[in-house]
C-alpha cells in the first residue's frame, strides 16, 4: 500500500512517500480503507520520536481517520466489511490502509461525511472531554479559549457556544479572531498585542473566566491562570508554544481554582464506554449541523509532509486533511 513513511526519527523533513506492507488485523482489530486522515500537532512530535507513543520504524503517522472497514479481525462483533467508520489509531493513518482497535472505532451516521469525521474526531472529542467532563461547564459561564483559531480551539468555541457559555477567543491576529467569531465566539483578544490577563479582566468586569481551554502553554498559561475567576477551571491540553509552563501553586490556593490535564488518548484507553458516549455526542452534532469542523485544505499523500509542515508552522487556521485516495 502507498503510505507517508517515517523510517527515521528526523522529523517532517525525513518523511517520504513509499510502500508499506498491507496491514493485517489482529484479534479485536479492524483494517480500514482510509478516505481521509486529520493532521494533528502530535503527528509532528511522533515523527521526531518525541511523543508518548513511539512506534517501531518504519511507520506512517496519522492517528485520526475516517473510511470504510476493509477487514475484520478475530473475535470482532458489530462491524462488517464496508461499514462507514471513524477511528483513533495513534499512528498509521497517513496511508491507504490502517489498523484500528474496535474500542477506538465508531460508526458514522449517514449524515456525516468522511472529511468532517476525519477533521473533527480528535479536536471535538478533546474539546468535549475538556469542557463537559473535566471542566463541568454550565450555561452562562465564561470560557476563555487560547489558540482559538486552531483545530481544538475552534472546536472548543463551537461546543462552549452550543452549551450556552459566553466565549472569549484568544488568537494571534484579527483574521484568526474573525474565524473564531464565525464559530460562535462572543469576544476576542489578540494576544500578540494585548496582555492576556488584563484583557480578560476588562472583558469580564474584573471577575475572570470560569473555564480556560489552554492548548498553547508557555507564558500564556500562567497569565490565563491569573485571569481565572473564583472556582475557575484551567484545562491543560497542549503546549503549541513549545514551552511546558510551571505554575505557581499559590494561585490555585488564592483563587480556589483548579488545573486539570486533558489527555483524550488516555480516556479512550482507560474509559472506552465513557469515550464512546462522548464521541456519540460529537458525531450527533456533526450530523445535525450544530458542530461544523472547519477544513482549511486537503493534501494527497504525495504532499503529506507539506501538510505537517503547515501545521508545525502554525500557518493553518482550522483543520488540514490528508486524503490517501487522491493522487
Amino acid at each position: 500500500m502507498r503510505a507517508l513513511i517515517c523510517d527515521r526519527n528526523e522529523g517532517i523533513a525525513g518523511l517520504r512517500l513509499g510502500e508499506l506492507p498491507d496491514p493485517q488485523p489482529a484479534a479485536g482489530e479492524l483494517v480500514l480503507r482510509v478516505a481521509a486522515a486529520g493532521v494533528n500537532f502530535y503527528d509532528t512530535l511522533i515523527v521526531q520520536g518525541k511523543y508518548q507513543i513511539k512506534p517501531p520504524l518504519p511507520f506512517a503517522p496519522g492517528g485520526e481517520v475516517a473510511g470504510t472497514v476493509a477487514a475484520v479481525g478475530e473475535g470482532v462483533a458489530g462491524f462488517r466489511i464496508g461499514d462507514r467508520v471513524c477511528a483513533f489509531t495513534s499512528y498509521g493513518g497517513d496511508a491507504e490502509l490502517c489498523r484500528a482497535r474496535v474500542s477506538q472505532t465508531w460508526r458514522l451516521p449517514q449524515a456525516v461525511d468522511f472529511d468532517s469525521a476525519a477533521a473533527g474526531l480528535v479536536a471535538y472529542g478533546t474539546a468535549w472531554f475538556a469542557l463537559h467532563d473535566r471542566g463541568r461547564l454550565a450555561a452562562g459561564e465564561t470560557v476563555l479559549v487560547l489558540g482559538a483559531a486552531g483545530g481544538v480551539g475552534l472546536a472548543a468555541v463551537q461546543i462552549a457556544h452550543a452549551a450556552g457559555a459566553r466565549v472569549i477567543a484568544a488568537a494571534s491576529s484579527p483574521e484568526r479572531l474573525a474565524l473564531c467569531r464565525e464559530a460562535g465566539a462572543d469576544l476576542g483578544i489578540e494576544y500578540s498585542r494585548q496582555e492576556l490577563k488584563d484583557a480578560v479582566k476588562e472583558l469580564t468586569a474584573g471577575r475572570g473566566a470560569d473555564v480556560v481551554i489552554d492548548v498553547v502553554g508557555g507564558a500564556f498559561t500562567e497569565s490565563a491562570l491569573r485571569a481565572t475567576a473564583w472556582r475557575g477551571r484551567l484545562l491543560v491540553i497542549g503546549f503549541a508554544a513549545g514551552e511546558i509552563p510551571r505554575l505557581p501553586a499559590n494561585l490555585l490556593l488564592l483563587k480556589g481554582c483548579e488545573a486539570s490535564g486533558v489527555f483524550w488518548d488516555e480516556l479512550l484507553r482507560r474509559e472506552p464506554a465513557r469515550a464512546a458516549e462522548q464521541v456519540g455526542q460529537v458525531l450527533a452534532g456533526f450530523a445535525d449541523g450544530s458542530l461544523r469542523p472547519r477544513i482549511s485544505a486537503r493534501y494527497p499523500l504525495s504532499r503529506g509532509a507539506e501538510a505537517l509542515q503547515m501545521l508545525a508552522g502554525r500557518k493553518a487556521p482550522g483543520k488540514l486533511l490528508i486524503t490517501p485516495a487522491e493522487a
